[in-house]
């Protein structure tokens, strides 16, 4: 797998590459160099061309004005015509023109344009005055000669000049890339394919493996740096690696150890919030259920009983003259009565469903679900006997010489009672009806 990427690796930089892309920049500044030489040559050719024909057409007319004079002075016309159409066939020659200028006479103008030659404003024109010398210090002015060079000579120079031109900068431009890529390729490429391809097959396992470019020891180049950053790179990360494995083990060390102490703390935390859920559902003084377990509970059976039309009782227990009980004996006693009261509370209602409660200071409730009022009756008296039996003096009370408690039993009516506070309700005035009976007694 790592072998089809290195391979991957290869081939992509085989598309891009340094080399390949050194040569095209150097091609490509090859053009425009060849271009600007050509244009800056072609230039320079054309003026050399122009110069070149303006000598020519001062040789020809070097060697053409004697005769031409003579000619003129003679008013030989068929030898002027002659050497007219002679000097136009000379190669470098478009046009001539020959004014003939004789005394007294009208300016005659003779002619003659090479075949095919067109008139132009590039090629250079020669203008010279025939003089004639009839005799040894004596000269006239027997004409005027023009001499129009041919542009077609000119360009059909220029063309054979810029194709030199043109071949010649190519093939410096050709050189000159090859031995750039030549160059390159044994410089540079070389090793950084060899650099790649080690780069491409390093893992975690083989991060040892130090790079060594085959290349003379003595050299300090760009690449040396490059060489010696690669392997400085591998160390720093097979240290990085390896204090990464051994924070991982500390970390997993770590780890596991705070998870025990989770697993710890929340096990305490389950247990104190089953003590908190106990604590908050229970009274803190008696142990009995307190005034919101018992609201929770009521409902739910008071909803029940309705459901299933089966009867629910309610009593209500208050204790008599517990505050001249507390007065007497001082508080503490009076808690550990109230204490002794909910144990024998738990004792006489300890069935499945029955709930004991403390909800006020000396009042307690005891819920019955199915239980009738001739069955809670005869539970609140046992409750009565069995704290009777306790005898804990009271000698305060003016019902008798012990604790007592007074009770109100109360039985749900379906037909009269559509929630719970009804039946509690009733409940609390037959507890009256005992306080005002007597106390020490139940009334239902």
């Amino acid at each position: 797998m790592r072998a089809s990427s290195a391979s991957g690796s290869d081939n992509g930089g085989l598309n891009g590459s340094l080399g390949r892309q050194l040569v095209l920049a150097t091609l490509v500044f090859g053009i425009v160099f060849t271009g600007a030489a050509v244009a800056v040559r072609t230039w320079s050719a054309w003026q050399a061309n122009l110069a070149a024909m303006t000598a020519e057409l001062t040789l020809i007319d070097q060697v053409f004005q004697r005769t031409l004079s003579k000619a003129i002075w003679e008013m030989d016309r068929d030898a002027l015509q002659t050497h007219v159409n002679g000097v136009a066939q000379v190669s470098p020659v478009g046009r001539v023109e020959l004014r003939l200028l004789q005394n007294g006479r009208t300016t005659e103008l003779m002619a003659q344009r090479r075949e095919g030659a067109q008139p132009s404003q590039r090629a250079p024109v020669l203008h010279r005055q025939l003089n004639y010398e009839p005799y040894p210090g004596a000269s006239e002015v027997v004409g005027e000669l023009t001499l129009e060079g041919d542009e077609r000579v000119l360009w059909e120079r220029l063309r054979g000049e810029l194709a030199g031109i043109v071949l010649t900068q190519l093939i410096q431009s050709l050189l000159l890339a090859g031995l750039v890529m030549w160059v390159f390729n044994r410089t540079v490429t070389v090793h950084v394919r060899r650099m790649a391809r080690h780069l491409g097959a390093l893992t975690p396992q083989t991060l040892d493996h130090r790079l060594r470019l085959e290349r003379a020891p003595g050299r300090r180049d760009e690449l040396s740096l490059l060489e010696s950053g690669v392997n400085q790179l591998q160390g720093n990360l097979s240290d990085y690696l390896e204090r990464q494995r051994r924070d991982e083990r500390d970390l997993a060390a770590h780890r596991d150890r705070l998870a025990e102490l989770v697993d710890e703390q929340t096990a305490e935390l389950r247990a104190a919030n089953a003590q908190l859920e106990e604590l908050s559902r229970s009274d803190p003084l008696t142990g009995l259920a307190n005034r919101r377990h018992f609201d929770e509970v009521k409902d739910v059976e008071f909803r029940r009983a309705q459901r299933l039309n089966q009867p629910l009782s309610v009593l209500l227990c208050d204790v008599d003259f517990f505050k001249r009980y507390n007065d007497t004996y001082g508080h503490a006693l009076g808690d550990d009565c109230l204490r002794l009261i909910a144990q024998t509370l738990r004792e006489t209602f300890g069935r499945a469903g029955e709930l004991a409660a403390r909800i006020g200071g000396e009042e307690f409730a005891v819920l019955l679900p199915a239980v009738d009022a001739e069955q809670a009756h005869a539970a609140a008296e046992r409750l009565r006997e069995a704290l009777a039996g306790r005898d804990i003096p009271h000698s305060a009370s003016q019902v008798a010489p012990r604790v007592t408690l007074s009770i109100g039993v109360a039985q749900f009516d379906p037909e009269t009672m559509d929630r719970f506070d009804a039946l509690l309700h009733r409940a609390d005035q037959a507890l009256y009806r005992a306080k005002r009976q007597g106390r020490d007694r139940v009334a239902a």
